[in-house]
């Protein structure tokens, strides 16, 4: 599983897909293809990735000594550089082009510096940059805390009801400096119980509990064996969608138990950060990919399930030409024009 820039739920909300339609791993396979395709049409990756790099020293190409392009390594900052081993102070560092970044395509040593490349004892590698590298700004959402303080080995990661109504599989999340993968979420216990008793009838939208603070608008919530989506919150009452995700509309009576999909399993220390210890109520950031890139993401993978529910064989509208019958695509390879236009690498030939 690489990085996505959609989450499963982004989907199945798209399509109305149910949690009993059992599709997650379609889903999950068509996001990963999706992912990687947009990134070869915009000859980019737009996650952000903590890394040390190596390049060569730019004067062996006949280009200004003090100016290093990074053609596809785009940096958003850069925390340390060296030059043959000998470190190059960040403040004598200019990130271009400063006026449209980050990201930024090159790196300038301030020329009212005593800043040099060309240290080491050949031109290969010999300049090395630490950073964060992303093909686009990192924009984050704070989202909510961890229900739980963790050691650095957990791969379970309990959260509040504001962080869980916000992410899926897929997500990216930030915890103090260390980046985590969403790969799973299962229902945890919320700590409330029903405070009445509730008939099986779909008007029956009022869900009682003795304090309300700790959900969220948006949160499907679990009670015996029906799932309900919280649409609204007022006072102690959660108003609920009831037989939500495809499951049974069925009576509870008071003191049943809610849960709610608050436990993630997560993929420690991701990109280039170190796994590490969490205290409780640590702040959760969730990074958010450029609109148009998640939204060409799911319409990808729309459209991918549609070709594959269809064995790949379907028809040409009237008046079309060809002697193969092909899909209408026009929709959305505007929607790929218009993030190429935005977000793609262009004129990746230069002169030096």
């Amino acid at each position: 599983m690489g990085i996505w820039y959609a989450t499963r739920e982004d989907v199945m909300r798209a399509v109305d897909s149910k949690e009993t339609a059992r599709n997650a791993a379609q889903i999950d396979r068509s996001l990963e293809a999706a992912s990687r395709n947009i990134e070869a049409l915009c000859h980019r990756r737009f996650y952000p990735e903590t890394a040390t790099k190596s390049f060569d020293w730019p004067n062996s190409q006949y280009a200004a000594p003090w100016r290093l392009w990074l053609d596809a390594n785009e940096l958003v900052s850069v925390s340390a550089v060296t030059s043959g081993g000998v470190t190059i102070s960040t403040a004598d560092v200019l990130l271009e082009p400063s006026a449209y970044g980050p990201p930024y395509n090159r790196l300038e040593l301030n020329l009212g510096s005593d800043a040099a490349f060309g240290g080491g004892a050949t031109h290969q590698r010999d300049i090395t940059i630490t950073g964060l590298w992303a093909g686009c700004a990192v924009d984050e959402s704070q989202l909510g805390v961890t229900a739980e303080a963790l050691d650095a080995s957990e791969t379970g990661l309990d959260v509040d009801g504001s962080t869980a109504a916000a992410v899926g599989v897929g997500s990216l999340l930030r915890i103090d400096t260390e980046r985590v993968i969403v790969t799973g979420r299962t229902m945890l216990d919320t700590g409330q119980n029903l405070g009445g008793n509730l008939d099986a009838k779909a008007s029956t939208v009022t869900v009682p509990v003795a304090s309300a603070v700790s959900f969220a608008v948006g949160e499907v919530i679990l009670i015996d064996a029906e799932r309900m989506l919280i649409v609204d919150i007022a006072g102690t009452n959660l108003m609920v969608k009831r037989g939500w995700d495809g499951s049974v509309l069925t009576a509870h009576t008071t003191g049943a138990d809610i849960y709610a999909p608050r436990a993630l399993t997560v993929r420690r220390g991701a990109l280039g950060t170190t796994a590490a210890t969490h205290s409780l109520a640590a702040d959760i950031y969730r990074w958010d990919p450029p609109g148009p890139v998640q939204n060409l993401t799911i319409a990808e993978v729309l459209n991918g399930l549609g070709l594959e529910q269809a064995g790949y064989a379907v028809a040409l509208k009237a008046g079309e030409a060809g002697s193969e019958r092909t899909r209408d695509v026009r929709g959305i390879q505007a929607l790929r024009n218009q993030v190429y236009d935005a977000h793609g690498r262009k004129a990746r030939l230069r002169g030096v």
